[in-house]
């Protein structure tokens, strides 16, 4: 886990921006959660910004905070399976 936050703080980061200033970005579907009772739901539009780098992102907030699948499993569940 804690590579994958140094990737995020590094490699990850050079790779974004290389793909933006080369136009490109993802041709898949995106589902984006996030908790109602969280720090994201009070500070970010999740929906907003993953649309910025996934056209066509779709999303909401989960009756959690930041643990969803601990929190909500079964409204976690229930988006997994009508996404796949």
């Amino acid at each position: 886990m804690c590579e994958d936050y140094r990737a995020a703080a590094t490699i990850d980061l050079e790779h974004d921006r290389a793909d933006r200033a080369a136009g490109r970005t993802p041709d898949v579907p995106l589902r984006v959660l996030w908790g109602a009772h969280g720090v994201v739901e009070k500070q970010f539009d999740p929906l907003a910004l993953w649309g910025k780098a996934v056209p066509g992102a779709t999303g909401r907030a989960v009756d959690a905070g930041h643990y969803l699948p601990e929190e909500a499993p079964g409204e976690v569940l229930a988006e997994m399976l009508a996404f796949f």
